[in-house]
């Protein structure tokens, strides 16, 4: 029965992987995982899911489908239409919400998107301790008694005793039954790696072009996760001026100021310095912007920072540029100019609306660095 059991669930659990792979797209652009998520996994919300299966009716009775009918009936009689018939006293569908790994969505949209795994720049590791249990021991502490081992000792010592009744299987363990779990410590190597988000919070980004970001931040912060054991994010926001926050304050912020891309790039590289040695870190900068800038000197400074600085310790430097009624998209062609198409240093996207996203997370984790 346990076995059928858990075929069965695995089987679910197929339904279910293709259902999210299925809608992926609309999942991405519709944003409507993000704020869903625990601490490991992440609630998604599927049309309700009949495994198929026969269903007998009595010996002799017609019909056609699950209705009254007798030969030569048309079968499709047509379907009501929405807004269409009177109120009724029978259920609709029900979206059903299945939890599912961080792991899992990734391994989806790595499937999806044919994202290949990344190969891992820094040479640093983080150690950690885990405490693996390997092995049976007569004492120990009742929270690590192992229940399935004292049951078959004391029922192989009622047995060998006699005392063993079948017919009131009555299991009781006695001291020397008992077993309890052991453990040892294992060290564990984590690749060190960091995600610095950087977002343009002036006043000509909105609502709308931040709520793109933070969808495509989401899951961009998954496939890295996936790929790396240890990883920290890093949030700048910035508009004249930059400064670094959490994230709750990087999604949340408001601004009417003007725009100095440089500050930005000036805090991230000496963000590096101080905390992410190259050798070390792999290190992911994102940074999103309607691309505008103050000036032509201020968009030189940047390029400077990003050609000397920050692109020579970082796997690659990520830009998307968000499309704003407000924004010239003046520092996209600004990159593309001083940049060639095949430095894969520095990839960029132009996200004109969330129908962009898929393609624009494809241009950034699509090369494996």
């Amino acid at each position: 029965m346990t076995q059928r059991i858990d075929q069965d669930h695995s089987r679910f659990r197929k339904i279910v992987r293709g259902k999210i792979k299925q809608n992926l797209r609309k999942y991405i652009t519709q944003g409507e995982l993000v704020g869903r998520q625990g601490k490991d996994k992440i609630s998604v919300p599927l049309p309700q899911i009949e495994i198929p299966r026969f269903r007998y009716g009595q010996k002799g009775q017609g019909g056609v489908g699950q209705g009254k009918g007798n030969e030569g009936d048309p079968m499709d009689q047509g379907e009501p239409q929405p807004g269409e018939g009177q109120a009724g006293n029978l259920p609709g569908e029900h979206a059903l919400e299945v939890e599912v790994t961080f792991e899992e969505l990734a391994e989806i949209l790595g499937e999806e998107l044919e994202l290949p795994n990344i190969a891992p720049k820094g040479r640093k590791t983080i150690v950690t301790k885990k405490d693996r249990f390997t092995s049976i021991r007569l004492t120990g502490p009742e929270s690590l008694r192992h229940f399935k081992r004292t049951f078959k000792r004391a029922l192989r010592r009622q047995i060998a005793m006699g005392i063993y009744n079948p017919d009131k299987p009555i299991i009781i363990p006695v001291r020397e039954d008992k077993r309890y779990r052991s453990w040892k410590v294992e060290p564990l190597p984590e690749t060190n790696a960091v995600i610095i988000y950087i977002m343009d919070v002036s006043g000509s980004m909105g609502d709308e072009q931040k709520e793109i970001v933070r969808i495509e931040s989401f899951w961009i912060d998954t496939w890295l996760r996936f790929q790396y054991d240890g990883i920290e994010s890093r949030y700048i926001i910035h508009d004249a001026t930059a400064k670094e926050v959490d994230r709750d304050t990087f999604f949340r912020t408001r601004e009417s100021g003007g725009t100095m891309i440089s500050s930005a790039y000036k805090l991230c590289a000496k963000m590096i310095e101080d905390h992410y040695s190259p050798s070390e870190w792999n290190i992911y900068p994102f940074h999103f912007s309607d691309g505008d800038n103050w000036s032509v000197d201020d968009t030189a400074l940047c390029i400077r920072l990003l050609r000397d600085e920050i692109i020579p310790a970082a796997n690659m430097f990520c830009y998307g540029q968000v499309e704003s009624p407000y924004g010239s998209g003046q520092f996209l062609k600004d990159l593309k100019d001083h940049f060639p198409d095949d430095d894969d240093r520095l990839l960029t996207s132009e996200i004109k609306g969330r129908e962009a996203i898929v393609d624009s997370i494809k241009a950034f984790l699509g090369r494996g660095k």
